[in-house]
């Protein structure tokens, strides 16, 4: 298991990584991380309402960099731990379409966990820093814009998003 510090323009929080959980996604996530790939991410679907939901980061701010991990998908990991508060999970639109996508349970999803959605690590410190995350654009930054005109789009239209500045590897 690592422990990820992740410092965000609104505070610090850790992940723990658990290879038990999905072996998979903790790969990708590492392999993301020796790539520098988080660094000036913004969280751009930050959903609390009607309760709190999810958190979700992971397309590249440069559209050359997203479209070169565009088509890298992975095998999925069968869900073998809940999406509860806290956890980290990986985004999916299907079976094996896991890329860079990620989320973080903002309220106990269990509902998630049929639906194939594999979390691979959780907070365990700084979930305070995570529930203050920019929520005021809600679902509105469009993930395609993203993808093709990358941090230029979402800093023009939704300056007030927050993002990661550094994440650094705490191995055990």
């Amino acid at each position: 298991m690592a422990n990820i510090l992740f410092e965000c323009s609104c505070g610090e929080f850790t992940v723990e990584l658990n290879e038990d959980w999905a072996p998979n996604g903790v790969t990708r996530f590492k392999e993301l991380l020796e790539d520098n790939f988080f660094e000036g991410l913004r969280f751009f679907r930050v959903v609390t309402q009607p309760r709190p939901f999810i958190i979700q980061f992971g397309i590249h701010g440069d559209p050359k960099v997203s479209a070169v991990w565009r088509e890298k998908n992975i095998k999925d990991d069968p869900v073998k731990t809940t999406n509860a508060e806290g956890t980290l999970t990986f985004a999916t639109a299907g079976p094996n379409t896991r890329t860079t996508q990620f989320f973080i349970n903002l309220g106990d999803n269990d509902f998630l966990d049929g639906q194939g959605f594999s979390p691979i690590g959780k907070i365990v410190d700084g979930m305070d820093t995570v529930r203050a995350i920019c929520d005021t654009y809600g679902e509105a930054p469009d993930q395609g814009a993203i993808q093709s005109k990358g941090s230029e789009y979402l800093e023009a239209q939704f300056p007030e998003l927050d993002f990661i500045v550094k994440t650094t590897i705490q191995e055990d």
